[in-house]
């Protein structure tokens, strides 16, 4: 069993940080920069000593501030996978992969039959005898892949995977990864800010905001019911949070009105959540009398293909037809009324975290 359990804090960074990830789950950690994300993955990786902490996996404490105790990174059973491929240059692709249980004390011909067994595994056997100025970025994140997993670490630390890869190859390697680790059953903790990631790899996602994990639970539940801005954010949609009031939510915008969950309750933080198409766009104030009519100025634009974002100052936005953006004139500056219906904003309650 490879369960990770972490509780540390690094003062100076202001990273106060309590997570526990099952075995053989893969657990997806968001936020925006400097929330203290890659702080997560030093700490268990054994790059960072936290000032206060317990760190364990699979039973094994490997560190532990009260008693002194911190296990060096190569000795952790834990493999860091980066953005950058971060090869050998001076080896094969064959020797790259063999390289990590060499290390872990396999004989020479062991650790080359595990480094072709794991090659084949990413589908690069073909690789075997390049070098790393030979292979692509996507050739050399297979190499890199391989030779993370050759080591059969009990947990893969993943960060952004994806992220230095062009559009075309992205696609091939995170199948790969989703494929490697849905099959060994590997426990993983992975920082990313793709969505595609998200959706793709992980079974719970966790949001980290100034050095606190403020979002924890299923990645349905984090991305449909967002709690954070950041969390709204990635799944594209508009979060205004507020205290609950009768039906809704009073925000720094106003009374925002919707459907509320039946734990709602007056006085308590909340949050009205709707997607940009739910959003109608007004050059005049509309007639009638809509439920959520918000006045904004709008910020920027967005083309999507045949729609159009609109992104107001206060941070919602609307998604339109680029005929009706045309219509209105939209331009940065503009001041334009904001209509939803109540039917299509959902209202949850706030709790500081959720999930375990």
């Amino acid at each position: 069993m490879s369960r990770l359990h972490v509780h540390a804090t690094v003062d100076v960074r202001g990273v106060d940080l309590d997570l526990d990830v099952e075995s053989g789950s893969v657990v997806a950690v968001l936020g925006p920069n400097g929330a203290g994300k890659s702080t997560l993955l030093g700490i268990v990786a054994g790059l960072i000593r936290p000032d206060h902490g317990l760190v364990e996996l699979g039973g094994r404490t490997l560190t532990d501030t009260g008693t002194s105790t911190h296990v060096p990174p190569h000795r952790r059973s834990v493999a860091l996978l980066a953005q950058q491929a971060l090869l050998f240059p001076h080896m094969t692709a064959l020797d790259n992969v063999a390289f990590a249980p060499r290390s872990a004390g396999l004989r020479r011909r062991a650790a080359r039959e595990r480094a072709e067994t794991w090659l084949a595994a990413v589908d690069a056997v073909s690789l075997a005898d390049r070098r790393p100025h030979q292979l692509s970025g996507g050739q050399a994140q297979r190499i890199a892949i391989a030779r993370a997993l050759a080591a059969d670490p009990e947990l893969l630390l993943l960060d952004e995977p994806m992220a230095a890869l062009d559009v075309s190859t992205a696609p091939a390697v995170r199948s790969l990864l989703r494929t490697v680790l849905r099959e060994s059953g590997r426990t993983a903790l992975m920082v990313t800010h793709d969505l595609l990631d998200v959706l793709a790899l992980a079974d719970r996602a966790v949001v980290v905001g100034d050095g606190r994990i403020v979002e924890d639970g299923s990645v349905h539940d984090v991305l449909t019911r967002p709690r954070s801005a950041f969390s709204a954010r990635i799944a594209g949609t508009n979060l205004l949070a507020g205290a609950l009031v009768d039906a809704g939510v009073d925000t720094e915008v106003g009374v925002v009105h919707g459907v509320c969950d039946a734990d709602c309750e007056p006085g308590a933080a909340g949050a009205a959540v709707f997607p940009p198409s739910a959003v109608a766009v007004y050059s005049d104030a509309p007639h009638g009398s809509p439920r959520n009519v918000l006045r904004v100025t709008v910020a920027e634009l967005e083309a999507r293909g045949a729609t159009v974002l609109v992104r107001s100052g206060s941070g919602v936005a609307a998604e339109i037809t680029t005929a009706a953006a045309a219509d209105l004139r939209l331009e940065p500056g503009a001041e334009v009324w904001f209509v939803v219906k109540a039917t299509e904003v959902h209202i949850h309650r706030v709790s500081a975290r959720r999930g375990g």
